[in-house]
């Protein structure tokens, strides 16, 4: 059965000493197999494992500059393996 899609999205303004804190978390959280995120309006808690794809970006336009770090996993990508298909006409 399909599950409901759920969004977390949050934007705030951070020094670099809190963005490497919250990217450590996140680091701890893919080792330990529990990323949870949240803040005053949500929150999403995932249970990374198994292979993932990773893409990062890095832009640089004059003087603004960005990196971006997109990582994505299927969970129960066993099941979904394994699941047969028929189709009949």
């Amino acid at each position: 059965m399909k599950q409901d899609k759920k969004n977390f999205q949050h934007e705030s303004i951070q020094n670099a000493k809190n963005i490497e804190t919250i990217l450590k978390s996140v680091a701890d959280g893919l080792s330990n197999g529990k990323l949870q995120f949240s803040d005053e309006d949500d929150d999403i808690v995932f249970q990374p494992e198994g292979l993932m794809q990773l893409r990062l970006t890095a832009v640089q336009d004059g003087n603004h500059q960005r990196f971006t770090i997109k990582v994505s996993w299927q969970s129960d990508s066993d099941k979904l393996k394994n699941k047969s298909l028929t189709v009949e006409s």
